[in-house]
């Protein structure tokens, strides 16, 4: 009978306790709930958002909302907030000012640079999509104990900051 041993390095590599060597898959299995609740949670966001207030797609609110957080922004500096190439930020922005959601203004310290700010017609859109988001949240929520809500909202800012931390 051939007697196997392990060599120090696969020693301290190797689990030792019938937790540790469980831990691992089930940190896996976690991973990939978390990863596919995400993806259904953002594909629902996103029909969702539609449905909330059809004129104001969760893009479009999401670019509004940041303008009316930052008091104005150029474009390229939503294209690096939300890691999107210039012309996909040109264009969401060339379509919300056709809207009459936003408008450009000349910067008073750099008179070539322009900073897009909320037209008066889209703080009242973003106002009446934000009170119809957080309606539907409300109802969605309503039966959640204040404590698992809490314990949601604290895991939400944590996952996102390390996510904003780390892209």
């Amino acid at each position: 009978m051939t007697q196997v041993t392990q060599t120090p390095a696969q020693d301290s590599a190797a689990p030792t306790t019938p937790a540790a060597t469980s831990a691992a898959p089930a940190r896996e299995t976690s991973v990939e709930t978390i990863q596919r609740e995400l993806t259904a949670f953002a594909r629902r966001a996103r029909a969702a958002a539609a449905r909330m207030h059809p004129e104001l797609s969760l893009v479009s609110f999401t670019i509004l909302a940041h303008l009316e957080e930052q008091q104005g922004c150029r474009a390229t500096d939503l294209a690096a907030h939300y890691l999107l190439d210039k012309s996909t930020v040109s264009r969401q922005v060339a379509a919300l000012e056709r809207l009459g959601y936003l408008e450009r203004r000349v910067d008073a310290t750099d008179h070539r640079v322009q900073v897009l700010h909320l037209a008066p017609h889209g703080v009242e859109i973003l106002a009446a999509a934000r009170v119809s988001r957080l309606e539907t949240f409300e109802q969605r929520l309503t039966d959640w104990d204040p404590a698992d809500l809490s314990r949601f909202a604290a895991y939400l800012v944590r996952y996102n900051a390390d996510a904003a931390a780390h892209p």
